[in-house]
């Protein structure tokens, strides 16, 4: 039998293509994870380039959540976000050059690796690059 996994991180809806201005929503847990064992958790909503050169990446939204403040949060309950979705720049799947976009979960433990877990979206819908023989 499988175990929980230690973090849950989930998109609303079926679709994975979402249009500019359009709002993004989803939610995050701690699964198997304590709220004790949390240091702090980072919610980001972010583009990033892939290809030849130097890498770009722009953070959109973002959202820290630390379980041990003046005004405690248990991680262990979903926790929502939406985030309203820019005209720019749209996902591109270039030959040279790529522009992805995802939901990224970052959480802090105090002991041990932070865990790192992506869900990936598109944004707008520019046709696939393609290489033209001459």
């Amino acid at each position: 039998m499988i175990g929980q996994p230690p973090v849950i991180l989930t998109l609303d809806g079926d679709c994975r293509t979402f249009q500019p201005g359009e709002i993004l929503t989803g939610s995050y847990a701690l699964g198997s994870l304590k709220s004790t064992d949390v240091r702090a958790t980072e919610l980001s909503v972010l583009w990033y380039t892939v290809g030849k050169g130097d890498e770009d990446l722009a953070v959109h939204f973002f959202e820290r959540t630390t379980p041990h403040s003046a005004d405690p949060v248990d991680l262990r309950q979903a926790r929502h976000f939406q985030s309203r979705l820019p005209l720019s720049p749209l996902s591109y799947n270039g030959i040279i050059i790529k522009i992805r976009w995802c939901v990224r979960l970052r959480v802090f433990p105090f002991r041990g690796k932070e865990l790192l877990l992506e869900e990936s979206f598109q944004l707008g819908a520019i046709p696939e690059a393609q290489l033209v023989q001459v």
